[in-house]
């Protein structure tokens, strides 16, 4: 989340996130694993209700589709559970399917991201604030060295 003026709640160095990541990937895998199953389901129940209204609205599996529906609205509130989790870490949650989070950060006096993906052993990606995803470039060895060499 961010402060007053978009600036973030907490700027990490590459140490401080890959400290935080045990707990970082653990709600990560969570988020994603239901996000997954959501997307899935409401696809599925998307395909169900296509064309099935019938005029009289005597469906006889009216109260099954709501039961339904409300599992995924529950599901929907614990998926914003996750992400608001993260969030008050510090941590920008970016795509929940795929398990993206960033890590605010200065680097050469400037506000960047350390990108990480579920299924990364560590923080090894940055990418500019407006570049995203698809804007990341691996941590220069430098900065990797002088890390593992501080520990």
């Amino acid at each position: 989340m961010a402060g007053r003026g978009g600036a973030p709640r907490r700027v990490f160095t590459l140490e401080q996130a890959n400290v935080m990541l045990p707990l970082v990937r653990a709600i990560t895998s969570d988020l994603a694993s239901l996000s997954r199953d959501v997307s899935e389901r409401r696809q599925r129940l998307s395909f169900l209700l296509d064309g099935r209204e019938p005029p009289d609205g005597s469906d006889p599996y009216r109260e099954e589709l709501a039961r339904i529906e409300e599992d995924l609205a529950h599901d929907c509130r614990r998926l914003r559970e996750y992400a608001d989790e993260l969030t008050t870490l510090g941590v920008k949650p970016k795509s929940a399917i795929e398990g993206i989070v960033d890590f605010p950060a200065m680097m050469d006096g400037r506000m960047v991201y350390l990108c990480w993906q579920l299924g990364e052993p560590k923080v090894l990606f940055w990418h500019e604030a407006g570049a995203g995803y698809a804007g990341r470039r691996r941590l220069p060895t430098t900065r990797l060295a002088a890390e593992s060499g501080s520990r």
